[in-house]
């Protein structure tokens, strides 16, 4: 069986059980076209000398879904692996002591999908749970909330039983009286 496709297997099989070993952030994000992202998975309990490889997962999981192999550490090299249909340009791996980040930089629409960090030992694999990412063209925004003005409140006023015309009356009829 040829490694790639080895690999994709076992990456399908193995999806089901991801591990906390490996600590994928964030656990999605969205972001507009042309911007760079980065994807971060740390390695909790997985050996210094292990490679990580990042896979792309296009659509949900399904029968027709199918990871991409993109690129991997090589602890040995200390530099990134490509996938062979992946432009260098458009991806870097870094190592900052147990994180790993893949840098995807000027990214598209077709870029979405669920990426996931991956180390094989032996004989196991162990997934990070996947960091689903949608790039969009322009990004939606939230309708801010619509002020309700309410109406004022009526007071409520006991009738006045002694009003100012009847006030000016009985006035006038003091002074007629005197």
């Amino acid at each position: 069986m040829q490694p790639r496709l080895w690999l994709l297997l076992a990456a399908q099989l193995a999806a089901l059980h991801s591990s906390s070993a490996l600590l994928q952030t964030p656990a999605s994000m969205m972001v507009q076209t042309n911007q760079t992202v980065s994807l971060s998975c740390e390695a909790k309990t997985i050996p210094a000398n292990s490679r990580i490889y990042w896979l792309r997962q296009r659509q949900a999981p399904s029968a027709n879904s199918h990871y991409e192999s993109l690129a991997f550490w090589d602890p040995t090299k200390g530099t990134t692996v490509y996938g062979k249909e992946v432009p260098k340009e458009k991806l870097q791996v870094l190592r900052d002591s147990a994180r790993y980040i893949l840098e995807l930089l000027s990214v598209k629409p077709a870029d979405s999908g669920v990426y996931f960090c991956m180390t094989v030992g032996n004989p196991d694999l162990t997934f990070g749970k996947g960091t689903e990412l949608s790039v969009v063209d322009v990004l939606p925004t939230t309708p801010q909330p619509t002020k309700k003005t309410s109406p004022k409140k009526k007071a409520c006023r006991l009738p006045n039983l002694v009003t100012r015309k009847g006030l000016q009356r009985r006035a006038r009829l003091r002074l007629l009286k005197q």
